[in-house]
């Protein structure tokens, strides 16, 4: 099974392509351009360079947050677009989930964290047990103070939310924050293979009740919250 991938819940995502023997392409942006500009042709782009077709995309996949609330609204419309006309399955993949899973069988716990703005990450914690990847701790908005007060043994960080705030996490935890390797922000491959994963165990999503994971309420619904 080939499964389409699509990452834009942070400033670095992009698409994959990922099969049975692994990641067939893989295109990702690091860059402050909107993923109106970018997506589709990064899908074009991947598909071109794999020399494969959208008829042999078996399944799609689409982080689905938490994260940027545009770069959500745009990633779910464009694979719900691609799932409407192709008939294609699609399943949804938590970003920070993603995110740890991008650090195969690390020996420590891993931190996912995004920038969140309003001085907060969105945060959650996983471990390897085998090769299971399991949730310690569910997605949160919290400061990196609050972050802090999670972490109680030797943890790696990864995700943009580190660029940030790193600094006050390495001090404040000392040897505890491992810093994330190179690579520091999503991986479209990871969500390609989540979702296969999942769409291989018979699970898909219905493409009209797929939603992004916002975490905390967004600006409309807060004024409106205030207005009332």
């Amino acid at each position: 099974m080939i499964v389409l991938g699509i990452e834009s819940a942070s400033i670095q995502g992009g698409v994959a392509l990922v099969g049975a023997e692994g990641v067939i392409a893989e295109y990702v942006l690091n860059v402050e351009a909107t993923y109106a500009e970018r997506l589709m042709p990064a899908v074009d782009q991947v598909l071109r360079d794999a020399r494969i077709t959208i008829p042999e995309v078996e399944g799609l996949a689409i982080s689905i947050g938490p994260g940027s609330f545009t770069g959500l609204r745009i990633g779910l419309s464009t694979v719900k677009g691609l799932a409407l006309a192709t008939g294609k399955p699609v399943v949804g993949v938590p970003t920070l989930h993603a995110l740890a899973w991008s650090i195969p069988y690390c020996r420590y716990p891993v931190c996912a964290i995004l920038g969140a703005r309003k001085k907060e990450v969105y945060c959650a914690l996983f471990e390897y047990r085998g090769a299971e990847l399991v949730c310690l701790m569910e997605d949160a908005a919290l400061t990196p103070e609050a972050v802090v007060e999670q972490i109680n043994q030797p943890t790696l960080f990864v995700g943009d939310g580190w660029r940030v705030h790193g600094a006050y996490l390495q001090e404040a935890l000392g040897g505890l924050a491992i810093p994330p390797p190179t690579s520091r922000g999503a991986c479209p491959a990871a969500v390609a293979d989540l979702g296969r994963r999942r769409l291989l165990r018979g699970e898909k999503d219905s493409v009209e009740e797929l939603v992004p994971r916002y975490i905390r309420p967004t600006e409309a619904e807060l004024k409106r919250r205030k207005r009332n």
